[in-house]
């Protein structure tokens, strides 16, 4: 149970002035969305123009991995939006009886190999990964990111022995620009943040893999006009820029 109590804690920073009681009321004008790892920036960026948009709001944030975040919710955590980076993730949600209506495709992102600024490995593609001796980390199967890699070994014929499994793409990030590790799978748009920490490495083959992000209002929310609000902000033309300046694809 210790997601539930971390979660409820954000989102008792976020309402400290309140007292942060467990009542309806005091959680008027407050949104918490449930949100995939790899849209931190973007969702981040998207919260402050909510909260301008909206005065007297406020939205928090539980960014992890989708299977966590879904983990988390079956659990009982509270929430009110849940964005993931796959529709299997948001299924297992609407299959628990958690969303309320119809998810909504918000973007699209993919896979790109990325390395240490300054490396001795030569890269150029998919198969250079299974080089004796390269350190390659990626995500873990269950995560979005992890399940794509998946995809894409059994594409190409090519499977990768990683010397770590992730449970959020921003952690393989992390592990590559901190010098951990030789190579890493990533979303482009993890990559495009990273700037010149990195070094992005394109493949074909990851066209063939595309991962689709749905979000939904969630039947337990306690400010459902609130949380529709935000949907419809990042399904919309404002959050539509946002995302596609990030390197998100259009649904």
């Amino acid at each position: 149970m210790k997601p539930i109590v971390g979660v409820i804690a954000v989102t008792c920073v976020a309402a400290v002035a309140a007292g942060c009681s467990s009542s309806p009321q005091d959680t008027d004008g407050e949104v918490l969305v449930f949100a995939a790892a790899s849209l931190k920036s973007t969702f981040t960026e998207l919260g402050s123009q909510f909260e301008r948009d909206h005065p007297g709001s406020k939205v928090s944030f539980n960014f992890a991995g989708s299977s966590a975040l879904v983990a988390q919710l079956q659990q009982g955590a509270p929430a009110d939006v849940f964005a993931s980076a796959d529709n299997t993730n948001m299924a297992k949600a609407v299959n628990a009886g958690l969303v309320a209506g119809d998810p909504i495709d918000f973007a699209k992102n993919t896979l790109v190999i990325v390395t240490p600024p300054v490396t001795s490995w030569r890269i150029d593609s998919f198969a250079d990964l299974i080089q004796p001796g390269i350190q390659i980390v990626v995500c873990a199967p269950p995560v979005p990111c992890g399940s794509a890699t998946e995809e894409v070994e059994k594409a190409t014929g090519v499977t990768l022995t990683p010397v770590s499994e992730e449970s959020a793409v921003t952690d393989v990030l992390g592990k590559i620009t901190t010098g951990q590790a030789d190579a890493g799978l990533v979303y482009t748009t993890d990559a495009a943040a990273a700037g010149d920490t990195v070094t992005s490495i394109p493949f074909p083959e990851s066209s063939g893999v595309v991962n689709t992000y749905p979000i939904a209002v969630l039947d337990d929310s306690t400010n459902r006009a609130a949380a529709q609000d935000f949907v419809d902000l990042v399904s919309g033309p404002q959050g539509q820029k946002v995302l596609a300046a990030a390197g998100f694809a259009a649904p």
